[in-house]
């Protein structure tokens, strides 16, 4: 496995070289990102999501429940739902392609669909070269749109590489992570400060975020009542995908095994006399069982949804 030295890349990303802060530069809060203009930042860092060949890697695995869930149902969604589902394999260029990232968004896209009972035309996919700054951001502006009802619901999943730096995206933090998209040419972040804008304003706060990224951890800012947001690592780590799970570790235990094959259903939850299916997994079992059965990834969760969401 590569030291995690070597996974430190420093990049240099040409499109947004005359955009580069200066000293003493003062952050702005933007009502909302340009999509087809990157935010000044500096110090950007690329971090790569690892992808393993061969057999299973050693780790630590089988680690103790964390008990995210309740085992109490929260209210359930009375209006519409709908997704943003993001993987990106293919960036422009070779060195930063992955092998799995797509097949991450192929496997959530099946689950909304066909275990949760999403609306296909309510769930956008983009994958790889499609997967644009503009296209991410311009999905997210249509679904804030469509999505006019406070009793509906949003699922934005993100697999990819994750960066970092210092940028003047419009919070206080002093070091900022983004996720990694591209313009068709180089390689664009959309950094955590964006996103927060960009989720700004919703008529629901019934919202799931969820990364399978290196420094997913960061995204933790966008946190706010009534929202879930899963993360494959806390903000300085790593996250993997390898042959053995022809996906995302993360992806693997959460959408496949945890939900898909119902294998995090841990309670039944009973709602005005009404007991749940077996295949009717909450956000927070399917957290619980990817903590438990990551060997590599260390997820982490931010959960202010009241008791336990099923999507």
């Amino acid at each position: 496995m590569k030291n995690a030295k070597t996974l430190l890349v420093a990049v240099t990303i040409v499109s947004v070289l005359s955009l580069l802060l200066g000293a003493g530069t003062v952050r702005v809060k933007a009502d909302k990102p340009d999509p087809h203009k990157p935010v000044p930042a500096t110090d950007m860092v690329l971090v790569k999501k690892v992808t393993l060949k061969g057999g299973h890697p050693a780790g630590v695995g089988g680690k103790k429940r964390t008990e995210a869930a309740t085992g109490f149902l929260g209210d359930p969604c009375s209006g519409n739902r709908f997704a943003i589902v993001i993987g990106i394999s293919d960036y422009p260029g070779d060195s930063s392609d992955l092998t799995y990232a797509d097949d991450d968004a192929d496997e959530v896209t099946s689950v909304l669909t066909d275990v949760y009972g999403f609306h296909t035309r309510n769930v956008m996919t983009l994958k790889d070269m499609a997967a644009t700054r503009s296209a991410i951001l311009e999905a997210i502006a249509a679904v804030k749109a469509a999505a006019d009802s406070p009793d509906d619901e949003i699922v934005f999943f993100y697999s990819g590489h994750g960066m970092n730096g210092f940028a003047n995206d419009g919070d206080d933090e002093k070091t900022d992570e983004a996720i990694v998209s591209h313009d068709g040419t180089y390689l664009v972040p959309i950094w955590d400060g964006e996103l927060q804008a960009a989720f700004a304003g919703f008529a629901t706060s019934r919202i799931i975020f969820i990364f399978d990224s290196c420094l997913a951890g960061g995204m933790d800012d966008l946190q706010e009542p009534g929202r879930v947001v899963l993360m494959a690592c806390g903000e300085r780590g790593y996250s993997y995908e390898g042959d053995q799970w022809q996906n995302g570790e993360f992806t693997y235990y959460l959408a496949e095994q945890g939900i898909g094959l119902g294998e995090a259903n841990t309670h039944d939850y009973n709602t005005n006399g009404i007991v749940s299916e077996p295949e009717d997994v909450t956000v927070e079992e399917a957290f619980d069982y990817t903590k438990a059965n990551c060997r590599l990834d260390r997820p982490v969760i931010a959960d202010s949804f009241t008791d336990d969401l099923l999507p």
